[in-house]
């Protein structure tokens, strides 16, 4: 019988440490996560400095969680995978240092995973194997970009934002309507009982064929419409401010920008499954568990042809288990680094 493969994945590349074991890249037999969302929310954002102490004082609990909750005994881990690139460069560094010791102490090899190809890669997690050529899109609070691949780890970058990336623009609206933090989840709510035609936001497309992302605009147009057009008095019936607003007009806004962004994403995607000529389209991080993103993708997919891979909703936002899961296929591949591997904050690919 063939000794399977245990891959043991830490990430900390933003604001959750994760722990994970995965058994030849797909079957996940434990992932923890230990969030900080709590701490963060005062701040309306993420704040450095208290993520990355914060997994400092998290990650040992989580790895001795994710060891105890997979059943694996410590010979049984064939290598360690850790998110290296791109994130906060405290919160990055401190993931990777745990790896490291761990991979050190066990005598396996280490294995510098990046954090958005993981995300392409999650869609595969206790599930079938992904049909490849297949374009993805990467959507959370820090990127929003398009690939090409052609495996699991190899993949070219089509397009991605030019200004704000697309979670950062819900965050930014959901502050602007009072809605909380973090933006994603809280507007998905709104929009499901409001009306994603009663306002008219822009669909920012850019020049011709592109497959580059722009959402400025769309934010902007919602703070005009919340607090008027600057020097003017009234703006859409309203006196200036959210106050103004009844909860089912925040709906309604809520809704429409909503609408407006998933119609951006989806029709670039469209465009890239044509360009490519891929037949699978994958959606990956935490905009990914957007419930009117994931009901356009499919329809999208069954539109063209495409079988559409969308992760289970755990597998949206940051974990470790895309990580130890593309650290398989990366370890088979011979991408093995050594105690020297360095954090990388902000990385093109």
């Amino acid at each position: 019988m063939e000794k399977r493969i245990v891959i043991l994945g830490f990430e900390s590349s933003c604001d959750e440490t994760a722990v994970s074991l995965v058994v030849d890249g797909r079957k996940v037999l434990s992932d923890v996560v230990a969030s900080q969302i709590d701490q963060h929310r005062r701040y309306g954002g993420v704040v450095p400095e208290l993520a990355s102490r914060a997994h400092v004082e998290a990650v040992n609990t989580v790895l001795a969680d994710a060891l105890a909750q997979s059943g694996i005994k410590r010979d049984e881990i064939s290598a360690v995978a850790v998110t290296h690139q791109p994130g906060l460069i405290g919160s990055l560094l401190v993931g990777l240092m745990a790896a490291k010791t761990t991979a050190w102490l066990l005598g396996v090899p280490l294995i510098g995973v990046n954090h958005v190809c993981a995300h392409a890669y999650a869609a595969a997690l206790d599930d079938e194997p992904i049909n490849y050529p297949a374009v993805a899109l990467v959507c959370s609070g820090g990127h929003t970009s398009l690939y090409h691949l052609q495996s699991p780890t190899k993949m070219e970058l089509l397009g991605s934002t030019i200004d704000d990336a697309a979670g950062e623009a819900y965050d930014k609206v959901a502050s602007i309507l009072h809605l909380g933090f973090p933006g994603g989840p809280v507007i998905d709510r709104a929009a499901r009982r409001g009306n994603g035609h009663a306002v008219d936001f822009p669909r920012t497309l850019l020049k011709g064929q592109s497959l580059d992302f722009s959402f400025s605009g769309i934010k902007t147009a919602v703070l005009y419409h919340v607090n008027g057009v600057p020097n003017a008095k009234t703006d859409n019936g309203h006196a200036k401010g959210i106050e103004n607003f009844s909860s089912q007009e925040v709906d309604d806004i809520a809704a429409s920008f909503q609408d407006a962004v998933t119609d951006i994403l989806t029709i670039k995607m469209r465009r890239a499954a044509k360009i490519t000529g891929a037949r699978t389209l994958i959606l990956g991080g935490g905009v990914a568990a957007n419930s009117g993103l994931r009901e356009k993708a499919q329809k999208v997919a069954d539109k063209i042809g495409c079988t559409l891979r969308r992760p289970p909703m755990k597998y949206c936002t940051d974990n470790a288990a895309m990580i130890a899961g593309l650290g398989y296929h990366l370890l088979l591949a011979g991408q093995i680094a050594d105690l020297r591997l360095s954090a990388t904050p902000t990385v093109r690919i």
